[in-house]
Formats: structure tokens, sequence, C-alpha cells
């Protein structure tokens, strides 16, 4: 049973739905209508598209290899810590891409951990910069959440299948091909569609690991042509077949995305897991990437937390800037996500109008938007608001995902009984709905407040020397040399984010809200 929105509902929905189709709309016009002016198509841009699609590829396919034996033993094998260790194997996800990536130098940089124990054994020194770098920091950042949408598929074999082939005398071998590859078969495709199309849009790890000739993005090739030709033409042209290639990948996910089939059955007990060599891999791969993700994690509070008091005052500053633009695209989230989940319990379309942020990276969103204001207004001066409305527009799609199911199975369980009693949609919303999304909202919130707090998209396009935000101040320091100083920073930045995550899911969600 459906209820008619109120007025003031619908006049909400109405200014949401015009702010977010000219955010998207209006940006992406203008890179089309400026693309129609910029240079011809030359070697250097081919080049980039290649090495774009290239790294892509080869991060989806090496996220997912590597997820496949994990996420098996983490599905088959129960001890102490499990929880805790599939939550943290989930925080590169949440982290800010500098803190990562500084991380990762510490362990395989020049002079990190692993060049160290080369040197020592007599063996040439690494390079994490290039292709490699690149595509190392991109498993970093997906493995885990190639895990996370295997170990879901994992979930849905039902206990019977498993205590069957153990009863039939399956081998490895045999239970992979009649109980595990079928899985495999369904859920593969849109792991890899999913990581291919983040790392088609990952642009703070093209800066920091990636340049030349050889290894330039799509997005690293707009940023260039914006901060040293200044040929805003050729970043618009860039920007557009980004747009395209997004749009594209975005369309294949959805076809690869293939839905679960129904499988009966009684949820029993599953069967003890198999023991021998099967313990002993499994130990192996859940250990090896428990020490692929935390190391540089804890490098960056090794080398960091000593430099904490010796940050200049221009790293103070940003991090204040960078806490300001999170908290307005927090409070722009809430409302974007608040009003289009209410209005999603009666119409199709604010879904699909929240979902339209993944058709474009917040880069080309923000050449766009550059060069819709650069006319009119010094863009220096807008960029705080900006990057915080394009930050609350991209993290729109996450909110809703987690937003929505909840409200429905609310509405489905509830909106009878609610409309029997009287209750207005406020009062509907206030006792019914408020107490179901509570939990999923301080979710989204707070990932939406680190994923702000740790972006270099827009504000790298907009703000100028004294507005930078933590982390263009950080890629800065990086750029300098001072390695120290950026350790600090990053340490400053972590907490900041996981600070921001933390407290809004406990203040918002509360520790007791019903799921």
């Amino acid at each position: 049973m459906t209820r008619p929105a109120p007025a003031l509902l619908k006049g909400a929905a109405a200014l949401v739905a015009a702010a977010l189709v000219l955010l998207n709309l209006g940006a992406l016009g203008a890179v089309a209508w400026r693309a129609e002016g910029g240079a011809g198509w030359g070697a250097a841009d081919w080049a980039a598209l290649r090495f774009t699609l290239w790294q892509a590829f080869l991060s989806a396919v090496f996220s997912v290899a590597l997820a496949i034996p994990v996420a098996r033993a983490l599905a088959r094998r129960r001890f102490p810590g499990r929880g805790a260790l599939i939550v943290l194997m989930g925080a590169p996800f949440i982290l800010p891409v500098l803190v990562a990536v500084i991380g990762l130098l510490a362990v395989m940089g020049r002079n990190g951990l692993l060049n160290d124990l080369l040197a020592l054994a007599g063996l040439p020194r690494l390079s994490i910069y290039g292709l490699q770098g690149v595509v190392l920091a991109h498993v970093f950042f997906n493995l885990p959440l190639a895990v996370r949408l295997l170990l879901q598929g994992w979930a849905r074999i039902p206990a019977e299948h498993l205590r069957l082939a153990a009863a039939l005398g399956f081998g490895a071998r045999a239970r992979f091909r009649h109980v595990e590859g079928p899985m495999l078969a369904r859920v593969v495709p849109g792991a890899l569609a999913v990581v291919f199309l983040i790392c088609l849009t990952s642009f703070a790890v093209a800066l920091t690991l990636g340049g030349g000739p050889r290894a330039t993005t799509l997005e690293l090739a707009i940023y260039q042509a914006f901060r040293f030709d200044f040929d805003l033409g050729r970043a618009a042209m860039l920007a557009a077949v980004q747009a395209g290639i997004g749009l594209a990948a975005l369309l294949l996910l959805a076809r690869l995305t293939l839905p679960e089939g129904r499988i009966a059955g009684l949820d029993r007990d599953a069967p003890p897991p198999p023991g021998g060599l099967s313990r002993v891999t499994d130990a192996l791969a859940i250990g090896a990437s428990a020490l692929f993700l935390l190391v540089p994690l804890a490098m960056v509070l090794i080398r960091g937390l000593p430099w904490l008091g010796d940050l200049s005052a221009g790293v103070w500053w940003a991090a204040l800037r960078s806490v300001a633009t999170a908290a307005l695209s927090t409070a722009l989230l809430g409302v974007f996500a608040g009003v289009l989940t209410l209005m999603a319990l009666t119409r199709r379309w604010p879904e699909a109008l929240g979902m339209a942020a993944l058709t474009a990276s917040p880069l080309v969103i923000g050449t766009g938007l550059f060069l819709i204001v650069n006319p009119w207004v010094d863009p220096a001066h807008l960029a705080l608001p900006v990057t915080a409305l394009v930050n609350a527009a991209m993290a729109l799609p996450f909110a809703l995902r987690a937003l929505l199911p909840a409200a429905r199975r609310a509405e489905a369980d509830f909106a009878r009984l609610s409309a029997s009693l009287g209750l207005s949609m406020a009062a509907h919303a206030r006792l019914v709905l408020w107490p179901r999304l509570r939990r999923p909202a301080g979710f989204a919130l707070g990932l939406g407040a680190a994923l702000s707090m740790g972006d270099l998209g827009v504000i790298v396009l907009f703000a100028q020397t004294g507005g930078e935000t933590l982390p263009m101040q950080m890629h800065r320091l990086m750029g300098a040399y001072r390695s120290g100083e950026s350790a600090g920073a990053a340490v400053l930045l972590l907490a900041l984010s996981l600070g921001a995550f933390v407290a809004l899911e406990r203040i918002v969600g509360g520790r007791h809200a019903d799921t």
C-alpha cells in the first residue's frame, strides 16, 4: 500500500531533482559543448586511453582472482577474530586514497621495507611507479570489495549442497566443479565489472604513482591539461571521452551483474571444513591478504605519529578546510538521500536520479562546473562549496543502496497499519521509518563524510594556493619530498576520516538502533 507524498515533500524533491540534474547533465553538457572546440585527438591521448583501459582491466582481474581464495577461506573457516578481520580488511575502501598510497610507499617504495630487505639480500630495488604501482594500489583498494562480493556468493550456497558433496566424497576439484564453480560463474563477472568501473575513474592513484607518457590515465591527462596547459578545450574533450567510457562501463555492469538464482535450502549447519592441505592453503590466503592490507596502514602510523607535533600551520588550516567541506557535504548528502528515499517509496525516478552520479567521475563533473563558472566568477572562490556539492552527489548512490532496501521493507511491513491508524506522512516517517533507517543512515552519512574528507578530485581544479584541503596539501608535501611532514599529515587525515565515520555512525545510527 502506498500513500501520496505531501506537498512539502514534493517541493523538496523537485528542488533536489533540479539540483542533481543541473549538476550532472549541466556539467556533462558543458563538457560536450566545449569539447567541440578542443584540439584534435593526438597520439598522447590515444596512449592515455589505452593505459586507462589496460590498468583498469589488470586491476579488476588481479583483484578478483586474488579475492577468490581469500573469500573461500573466510567462508569455510571459523576462528577467533574472524569478524573483526573482515571489518579491518574493508578499511581501505573508507580510507583516503593518499593515506593508503603513503602506506604502500612505506612498504614498497624506493626506501620502503621491501626494498630495504632486497638491498640487504644484494638484489636490485623495485620501482612502485608506473603501471605496476597503479595496479598494485588498485588491488590494495579493491581486494576487500571483491572479497565481500564473493563472500555473499558463498553465503548463498545452501548448506545441504555442501553436506551432500561431503557425503558423496567430493574432492576439491569435484566440489569446485559442481558447487562453487556455478556460483562463481554468476558472481565473478559482476565483481569484475564493479572493480573495472572503479579503476576507470581513479585519479589520486594515477596522480601519485603514475605519470609520464606511458603511465597517464585520461583523468590525469585532464588534470595536466588544466594545471599545466590551461587548455580547457582539450580538457573538455578528454572529459567527454572519460564520461562516455564510464557510461559504457556502467551499462556493462548492469548487463553482467546477473541475479542470483533461488536455491532452496533449510539452512542447516554446514559440514566441517576440509582439513589437511586445504587448512594450510586457507591459512596462507587469509594471512597473506591480512598482511598485504594491514601492514601499510600500520606503517602510516609508525612513520607519521612522531611528526604530528611538527606539522606546519598550513597543514592545520588545510585540515580545518577539509572538516568544513566534509560537514557541508554530509549535510547535503543527508538532505538528498532523505528526500529521494521517501519519494522512492512511491516513485521510480528518484532512485535512477540518485544513481546517475555513477556515470561520471568527480573530475569530469568538476571539469564541467569549472567551464560553467569560469566566465562569470573566479573558480577559486567556489572551491569548497563546489567540492562539497560534488562529493555529496558522488556519495549519494552508496547512501541510497544502504537506505532504500530498509525503507522498502519497513513500508511493506507497516504501511497498511500506519494508514489504518491515520498517521500522517511526517508521523509515519518519524515513528515507523526512522527507527528502521537509523543504522543504515548512520553508515551512509559516515561513509559520505569519510569519502569527502579524503577526496582529491574536484578541489585540484578549483583551489589555488592558500585554499587547499588536507589531501591537496599532502600531495604538495609529497611532491616537495617532505616525506616526514606528509606522513604526519597522513596520520591526521586518517584520524579525521575514521573519526568522522565512527562518530556519525554512532551518533546517527545509535548503539541499539533497529536493523
